[in-house]
């Protein structure tokens, strides 16, 4: 188990090396940096490797034991499968309270320290990084080209500078035959010693304010030096440290007390905002209301009203009825004016409730798996142990093929019923639990197929069915052409 543990561990670290091989490479990154970073990642993908390392490991053992009928001796010793399993099982009852143990405790800081060690990786800028030939634009306000580089003399020619730093466009430019380029060991500055060059600087008046400038001259000041030094300002380059408190609130990193603490205070503001839209829309309903009786009062104060007495409870339509004509008109307006912007409220408030429902869905997803995988364990040892007795067949081969079938199955299962749940199709424990109510069955019946002997994975088997199946139907053919 340990072995497979790693061998799991190891492709997982894989695939994220080449998911987000972009963000790390070329940023002159050191070692610990790295180092750090692929700990609180290994850390993180735990709970997702144990399983499958369980499945893969229990499918080799017991594989081994069938295929040198070690299963056979003991079981004619009268040691029935369970039996044999029992020592092992108690082990996947160890890892399974460990694994709850970790993902509850240790997980939560492990996605802490990787996420936010990314997003400041992800943040920096790549290493510097100039090529001959080509304009360099990654230093703020700064444009540089050289003509070719010497890598035995790290000597720069035909050297030129861009200066943009004062946000005024294209006003100073440094050109030199040849110089050198060095970077300070705190990264923060960045070198030119520059020999043989000249250097040009349009002088603008700060009281004037042309509109056209090109339509106006200016002032110019050119410059001849035989050497030269450059400092310039590098900003984004090292590696900046976020305060990790801007993350710690993320779903992924809390554990089963503070998730329930979130799902509650947020399921008491989602009633909230439900209960401000019910009192909000009632009340402009009952202010539509009133516009009826007050219309409906100044028309009989008036006498221009049609009907003098309004039913109670109040009539919308008999008090429409009774108003003038010009008031009739005003209420049309006002009611469309009204609709309008219900039915705006209403667009908005169902936005912002449907993002509520899909961010307290997300916590419960994670308050879920928290079990859910660490019940995988079990489940993938209940169904890695007896298969592995079936097919007696050990080592790295068909063991692997076999624990990588089962968990991609599993594992989309799992990933459809979350999506289902983040949908607000199901709900958070069928769609999270949706994986174990398959799977559990299936490692029930493989123990029940194992401890009699079935022979479900021989090709033997399979082809003496079929060929019985194949001569009772043409027996079944053959007695209906008689009749």
């Amino acid at each position: 188990m340990v072995l497979t543990f790693f061998i799991v561990m190891f492709l997982m670290i894989m695939q994220f090396l080449w998911r987000y091989i972009d963000d790390l490479v070329g940023k002159g990154l050191q070692f610990h940096v790295l180092a750090e970073l692929l700990f609180y990642l290994a850390a993180s993908f735990v709970p997702m490797a144990l399983p499958l390392a369980i499945l893969l490991a229990a499918l080799m053992t017991f594989g081994n034991f069938g295929e040198r009928f070690e299963l056979t001796a003991m079981k004619s010793s009268g040691i029935p499968l369970q039996k044999i399993m029992l020592p092992v099982f108690y082990l996947m009852i160890f890892l399974t309270v460990f694994a709850f143990y970790f993902a509850n405790n240790i997980l939560p800081i492990a996605n802490l320290k990787s996420r936010s060690l990314l997003w400041d990786i992800q943040r920096q800028r790549p290493e510097l990084n100039i090529k001959a030939g080509e304009f360099y634009n990654g230093i703020d306000g700064y444009s540089i080209k050289i003509g070719r580089k010497n890598f035995k003399t790290n000597m720069l020619y035909h050297i030129l500078i861009y200066d943009h730093s004062d946000k005024k466009g294209n006003i100073a430019v440094t050109y030199a035959d040849s110089g050198k380029m060095i970077i300070t060991p705190n990264k923060k500055d960045l070198i030119f010693n520059l020999y043989h060059g000249q250097a040009y600087r349009e002088v603008i008046n700060k009281n004037k304010h042309p509109v056209n400038r090109r339509d106006k001259t200016f002032p110019f000041r050119e410059d001849y030096f035989s050497q030269q030094t450059l400092v310039i300002k590098l900003t984004g380059f090292g590696l900046k440290r976020t305060d990790e408190n801007l993350f710690k609130n993320n779903y992924s990193m809390l554990n089963l007390s503070q998730l329930q603490h979130f799902i509650d205070s947020l399921n008491q503001q989602l009633g909230d905002k439900k209960s401000l839209f019910q009192k909000t829309v009632m009340r402009q309903y009952f202010e539509y209301v009133r516009l009826f009786a007050r219309y409906h009062k100044k028309d009989t104060l008036s006498g221009k009203a049609k009907h003098t007495t309004v039913a109670v409870p109040f009539d919308l339509w008999n008090a429409f009825s009774g108003l003038s004509n010009s008031y009739q008109q005003s209420i049309i307006d006002q009611g469309i004016t009204s609709a309008q912007t219900t039915s705006n409220y209403v667009h908005n408030i169902r936005r912002v409730i449907e993002a509520q429902v899909k961010w307290i869905r997300r916590h419960q997803i994670e308050w879920h798996r928290k079990f859910t995988l660490s019940f995988a364990c079990v489940i993938f040892f209940f169904i890695g142990a007896p298969l592995g007795a079936i097919i007696r067949k050990g080592g790295l081969g068909m063991p692997i093929v076999i624990s990588v079938l089962f968990f991609v199955f599993y594992y989309i299962i799992s990933m459809s019923g979350e999506k289902f749940v983040r949908e607000d199709v199901w709900s958070p424990f069928t769609g999270m639990w949706i994986s174990t109510f398959i799977l559990l069955p299936i490692g029930i019946y493989l123990t029940y197929k194992s401890t009699n002997d079935a022979a479900i994975m021989s090709p033997e088997a399979y082809s003496h069915f079929f060929r019985r199946l194949i001569d009772r139907i043409s027996h079944l053919l053959s007695r209906k052409r008689k009749d």
